[in-house]
């Protein structure tokens, strides 16, 4: 009999260990996960994460170490078949569990009977969870027509509805939109609170980790430091200073000598120190700048994603970005406009997935498109790149028109797509001469691009390997080496760093920058990192396979705080149960944000005292309410949920 004993732990891991042949995936993992507990594992592809969760769910073997759940060792088949009716697993990737010739509703009605969920309780289930997901509209739609975001909650609807005692998600969001991702959160916060779920999640979006109530950060196979999220704060203390300097290369070259962590933030920079002392801190960086003034300057705490990169580096020398190999012509001879898009629509049968979308890129800028899954963005890149011809409208690349230059336009740009485009049965080296042959690169000019690449994109001790036995997180890597060998004047990227460590996304970003600011290379990207997002000098938000708004990061962020007001921001210690009381007090946008719940107001004094009362009668301690600065998330979050409740709107009123 399954002991049931609430004082014995979810889960509890110690000395953990697991081979692949020769390679050592994970070694001396230990962890426990406690009931009603939402447990986080952090780290890149690669770092041991998906390992370790499934020998939890019963479903890989380990070499070594022990792993107990619900108190039962799970050592062998049969021990794992007397839990596994209790645990959800959820595997890494979008829509892997799922069957893409079933609609949702026919997914979800087979997951059900798989897990003898008795008639009676699904229709009450499968309604509630339709409802949190926002999917009860599109039950009949195949599940090869959902949109990233639609197939991964789908995903966890399924999981769900026998209504586990310990949910295990392997990267639930990667890939995920951040709407999308709210929702998850939301979802999963809710079960937590009403049903007393258990829930072992892994991400490698570090915006994530402030949700859980304790978490590993996991590098190597190896865990680098756990606790509450509060705790790893205090194991690296310092400050993070934003500010504006120019020339910003000459500024970031100069911050790198004496400063581990400094980044570019668009036109801003970003750097950590050690300093506590926010004055000094301060004092420290406009010394290191020596004769070039600092502007506009902002104190911060670190956030998780600071101490995780501070945590990695420590001991480890830092990358040199400082020479990047430069094609004989120079900088792009035609200065100006790199990409304009004029009125591009894209039919696919009746569905239209681009409508009249138009934009211009300048040289040397890094521009973003970001939008929801399925919004049009990849197509678009398509179209711009000769791949998809346009139903209608008209677009420049590199100064070529894209309906008649296709073999002029593939010369001058460098294109990395969302989907894998490598070549898995030949290694890293093979795959890097291939593209440098394709583009036609010379061969020693080939010879120092692959060092570089090796150097860039971390591929050091791959060289040799193949490609298709690569965790994702190097493909990714090695796929924009590839896109960069031939040194191209015009760059697309999407989705380039789904799946990538903190320090390497930052190293991603220091070269874009190099590139943009001092070769003058136009760069498009897509992302659903939204601090990602900050680094580009334009945005553009696609809706619907619109452009709806662009701007700015910080013209974007003044424009919603005009439309919507401040950002106010309630910690509690029950945020869950905070919002729902929120909730039902008007706060009808309030929303978990990690652990704290984020609102907009227009009077912040009023309605931090409105919320207060709300929260009086509900056992809820507050511990802070305050206002914050907005984030490019609750830019596109608001933007985005604007747009379909107009959506929502319109479509009653056609019914009525």
């Amino acid at each position: 009999m399954v002991n049931c004993d609430p004082s014995i732990p979810v889960v509890r891991v110690s000395g953990f260990c697991k081979r692949y042949r020769r390679h050592v995936a994970v070694q001396g993992v230990d962890l426990t996960i406690r009931k009603g507990e939402m447990y986080g594992l952090i780290g890149p592809d690669g770092a041991g994460k998906s390992s370790l969760m499934k020998a939890i769910a019963g479903v890989l073997a380990y070499d070594g170490g022990a792993v107990e759940v619900f108190g039962v060792k799970v050592d062998s088949e049969q021990a794992a078949e007397r839990i596994k009716h209790r645990i959800g697993f959820l595997p890494q990737g979008l829509g892997l569990n799922l069957y893409p010739e079933l609609s949702i509703e026919e997914n979800i009605d087979f997951f059900a009977r798989l897990r003898l969920v008795p008639e009676r309780d699904l229709a009450d289930r499968k309604a509630r969870l339709l409802a949190m997901t926002r999917l009860d509209r599109f039950r009949d739609r195949p599940m090869k027509h959902l949109s990233g975001g639609m197939k991964q909650k789908l995903g966890l609807i399924c999981t769900l509805i026998h209504e586990p005692e310990l949910a295990i998600l392997d990267e639930p969001t990667t890939g995920v939109d951040p709407v999308s991702r709210r929702d998850f959160w939301a979802i999963l916060a809710e079960l937590l609170q009403e049903r007393g779920m258990t829930a072992l999640v892994s991400t490698a979006y570090m915006d994530e980790a402030a949700r859980f109530h304790r978490l590993s950060f996991v590098s190597n196979g190896r865990v680098l430091a756990s606790g509450t999220p509060a705790e790893i704060r205090s194991l690296v203390p310092g400050t993070v200073v934003t500010l504006l300097a120019s020339p910003q290369i000459e500024a970031l070259a100069r911050l790198k000598r004496d400063f581990s962590q400094v980044e570019t933030l668009g036109p801003l920079l970003h750097v950590f120190t050690e300093q506590q002392d926010q004055a000094e801190a301060v004092k420290r960086i406009e010394a290191g700048l020596g004769d070039i003034e600092a502007e506009q300057v902002q104190t911060d705490d670190p956030g998780l994603e600071d101490v995780f990169v501070a945590l990695l580096v420590r001991g480890s020398p830092v990358k040199d970005t400082s020479s990047i190999p430069v094609r004989s012509s120079g900088r792009p001879q035609h200065d100006g406009l790199a990409i304009e898009a004029r009125g591009l629509i894209r039919d696919f049968g009746s569905f239209r997935a681009v409508d009249q979308v138009s934009f211009q890129v300048k040289q040397g800028e890094i521009f973003g498109l970001l939008g929801a899954n399925g919004a049009g963005k990849t197509t678009v890149i398509k179209m711009l790149n000769g791949i998809l011809p346009p139903t209608a409208g008209e677009g420049w690349v590199a100064g070529a028109d894209m309906r008649k230059a296709g073999g002029v336009i593939k010369e001058r740009i460098g294109y990395m797509s969302q989907a894998f485009s490598l070549y898995l049965d030949l290694t890293v080296a093979e795959n890097i001469r291939l593209f440098a042959g394709i583009y036609g690169v010379g061969r020693r000019e080939a010879d120092e691009r692959l060092k570089w690449i090796v150097s860039m994109a971390g591929l050091a001790g791959y060289e040799s390997h193949l490609t298709g036995r690569l965790p994702m997180g190097v493909r990714q890597r090695l796929a924009l080496g590839c896109a960069l060998v031939h040194s191209p004047h015009v760059l697309f990227l999407d989705e380039p760093t789904s799946g990538v460590d903190p320090i390497g996304r930052r190293h991603f970003w220091d070269i874009l920058s190099r590139l943009s600011r001092e070769q003058g290379v136009a760069i498009l990207i897509t992302t659903h990192y939204m601090s990602e997002a900050e680094h580009c000098d334009h945005l553009a938000l696609m809706y619907a396979g619109r452009v709806v708004t662009g701007g700015s990061p910080g013209e974007m962020k003044r424009q919603v705080e005009q439309e919507a007001g401040h950002l106010l921001e309630v910690v509690a210690d029950q945020p869950g149960k905070a919002l729902v009381h929120l909730q039902r007090a008007g706060f009808h946008g309030a929303a978990l944000f990690g652990t704290r719940i984020h609102f907009f107001c227009r009077d912040p004094v009023r309605d931090a005292e409105c919320a207060c009362q709300a929260l009086a009668s509900s056992r809820v301690t507050i511990k802070s309410v305050t206002t914050r600065p907005l984030s490019l998330e609750d830019v596109f979050v608001y933007k985005v949920m604007a747009l379909e409740e107009q959506e929502r709107a319109s479509t009653s009123g056609d019914r009525v």
